[in-house]
């Protein structure tokens, strides 16, 4: 009966009726989801992935591919149809698991969970962002690696976008950046089917986005029907032929397309349509009713070709890449560490060795030492590239002898991000995505919470971004409370997967980069100071390597301890000083710098015994931010000493002193403590 009710369609109608009403079925079983865009969006979909999207199911990691995000994530079931419909490792039971405990189809699209997801998705204009990464990693990447005859990186960078993602302040800070930059292998869809979750988008959207994005500086087409075939192709050819700027095609959809009683309403939007909705649809659009989850068998044939032709157009590649080994060996190896984020042999002597200030007199703020050595191992590791937001004298995250990388500049390897840290976080998402780059950001602390929701995507995708936050503490002084980071440190530390590194000196500071670029599988925080600090002495005390375990005992008590004085960052220096004073005193105190609560938490419960003797229940720690979640390493007899409450705007000695971030508050309490 099916067979019949079909042999008269034609097989792309076919094609896009199965997307849909996979996309609508799942949904339905599921009891959840979104139905609306799939079944509007279907059309675009099927000429994008059939015509022009270069891809090979056999391979989704494929370097030569064409990139294919889709921001509007709440629509993953149009995703996963492609995906499926394709040849992609997803088979029917996982689109009927969808939603569901274990599947490999989760209700936003989840980056290296399902094959062929580019990146994880939902947090509307985040895949918007990452796009634009991808895009700026191919144009550097060709820069950096193509010779004459060997385009190896020479792909497009597709993406779906919805109103939603259009209406978030990272989709603007990225696409003007975007503009600016003239990436032209980007192609962006917008569908514009009118509707939000609220009801019609006239109720707060109705600014005229095409003009706004030929502002931004791209290229800007408008199709007027989804459903046309031909608009939308010839839409994307005029995209791909231009090559200066990025382009938006606007696409006027019908959201929950065929639905008799919900397309073009809210009601199709985030909800199952129904069993008889979805009923009505199926008999409005010729398919069998009674089916679910039916796919044709010309239509699995036909979709299926994209397994041959991506085979054979990776073969191509493979071919090229070969005569490019051969042609340009040297280039091919480095191109080869690149793509694997291999580090060279030796590269940690790089490394700068900061002598002690009891030797020089000098001080030096972590930042300025991060910056330092950032000079120092960027040649050793070329694939680390980065840049700030608006923050570059500041950051210290500049390399002398790299340029920036603009439009028409596409040799440099510094990146100005703008005030846009959001963007940039959402750009450098795309970059490590993308493969060839470990991308690092930079801006203060304070404004970690402008760009959170990137950074949080960066641990759940498990991508080794740098963040370089500097200005980490009240100690930056005189901007006062706006910008003096107070709860930040804490914040991060929340985050699974994220991996946040305070240094307590230049030598720790050091160390810290070297723990970034090893660390591969999620983000890295450096939180580093204005004001500058003393390098510890280190041939009296421990050697920096002990960062790498998160937490060391810097100076051991000349005894058994009597008490345990622990800090990160800026205020190690006070441990070490009430250390000496309660010495004279005749208390032991054993001194942990704790650089990294997450890296200590990795170690071996020996080795985090040793360095916390359960024995000694005297303890206290020292941090300049709030003190919640300090009780796990205090413990109930212990003090927690730092700011929980907001800064004030002095000199940076003046404000630590008032808030007793001192070494004779650290004596007192330990005093306190031991004596009773």
């Amino acid at each position: 009966m099916a067979t019949d009710l079909l042999e008269e369609t034609d097989i792309e109608t076919q094609t896009i009726n199965t997307i849909r009403f996979l996309s609508a079925d799942a949904v339905q079983r599921a009891e959840s989801g979104h139905p609306g865009t799939p079944m509007g969006l279907a059309p675009v979909a099927y000429v994008l992935w059939t015509r022009h999207l270069r891809h090979n199911p056999r391979d989704p990691d494929w370097p030569g591919r064409d990139r294919f995000v889709l921001s509007a994530g709440h629509a993953s079931m149009l995703l996963y149809s492609l995906l499926h419909l394709t040849g992609y490792d997803l088979p029917m039971e996982e689109l009927k698991g969808f939603r569901q405990w274990g599947s490999r189809t989760p209700g936003h699209p989840e980056a290296h969970l399902t094959p062929g997801v580019e990146t994880t998705t939902g947090p509307l204009g985040q895949g918007f962002a990452n796009g634009i990464g991808m895009a700026i990693a191919e144009q550097l990447l060709a820069d950096e690696f193509n010779e004459e005859g060997f385009p190896l990186f020479d792909h497009h960078t597709y993406a779906i976008c919805s109103d939603g993602d259009l209406m978030e302040g990272i989709s603007q800070e990225a696409a003007s950046l975007a503009g600016h930059l003239g990436l032209g292998k980007l192609v962006y869809f917008f569908d514009d089917n009118d509707i939000t979750i609220d009801g019609s988008t006239d109720l707060a959207f109705t600014e005229d986005v095409a003009a706004r994005f030929e502002a931004y500086g791209w290229h800007v087409a408008h199709v007027e029907d989804a459903n046309d075939l031909e608009a939308v192709d010839r839409a994307i050819e005029e995209a791909k032929a231009e090559t200066e700027r990025p382009s938006l095609i606007r696409v006027q959809s019908h959201i929950g397309y065929g639905s008799p009683n919900k397309q073009d309403t809210a009601a199709a939007h985030g909800a199952p349509l129904g069993e008889e909705e979805l009923r009505g649809a199926k008999e409005n659009l010729g398919w069998p009713p009674g089916e679910t989850f039916y796919v044709p068998d010309a239509v699995y044939d036909h979709m299926r070709a994209a397994k041959t032709e991506g085979q054979e157009a990776q073969r191509e590649w493979e071919a090229l890449r070969e005569a490019y080994e051969e042609a340009h060996p040297g280039q091919a190896a480095r191109l080869k560490r690149w793509m694997n984020r291999e580090l060279p042999e030796g590269w940690e002597e790089a490394l700068p060795a900061f002598e002690p200030t009891a030797d020089t007199g000098e001080e030096l703020a972590t930042r300025k030492a991060s910056g330092l050595t950032l000079e120092a191992l960027a040649p050793e590791v070329g694939y680390l590239i980065g840049g700030s937001a608006d923050l570059t004298g500041s950051n210290k995250t500049d390399v002398e002898g790299r340029g920036d990388f603009q439009k028409d500049s596409r040799s440099g390897r510094y990146f100005r991000f703008g005030v846009r840290e959001h963007a940039m976080a959402g750009l450098s998402n795309g970059m490590a995505l993308h493969g060839g780059i470990q991308p690092y950001a930079g801006t203060f602390l304070i404004f970690s919470d402008y760009l959170r929701p990137s950074l949080r995507l960066s641990a759940l995708m498990e991508q080794p971004v740098v963040y370089v936050f500097t200005h980490d503490s009240i100690g930056l002084g005189e901007d006062g409370p706006t910008h003096q980071p107070v709860e930040h440190l804490m914040a991060l530390r929340a985050i699974p997967g994220a991996t946040l590194i305070r240094p307590a000196d230049a030598n720790e500071a050091a160390r810290a980069w070297a723990a970034a670029v090893t660390r591969t599988g999620g983000p890295t925080a450096l939180a580093l100071t204005r004001q500058t600090l003393p390098i510890v002495d280190r041939t009296e005390l421990t050697t920096a390597e002990g960062l790498h375990r998160g937490a060391y005992i810097l100076r051991e008590a000349a005894g058994q301890p009597g008490v345990i004085l622990m800090g990160t960052g800026s205020e190690v220096q006070h441990a070490l000083q009430a250390a000496r004073a309660l010495e004279k005193d005749g208390i032991q105190a054993q001194v942990v710098s704790m650089p990294s609560w997450e890296l200590f938490e990795e170690q071996s419960e020996t080795y985090r015994r040793k360095v916390l003797p359960p024995s000694v229940e005297a303890r206290v720690s020292i941090e300049a931010g709030v003190t919640q979640g300090w009780e796990r390493y205090v413990g109930p007899e212990g003090t927690a000493i730092g700011v929980d409450r907001f800064g004030a705007s002095a000199p940076g000695e003046t404000v630590m002193e008032k808030y007793g971030l001192t070494a004779e508050r650290v004596a007192e309490e330990a005093r306190s403590l031991v004596r009773g």
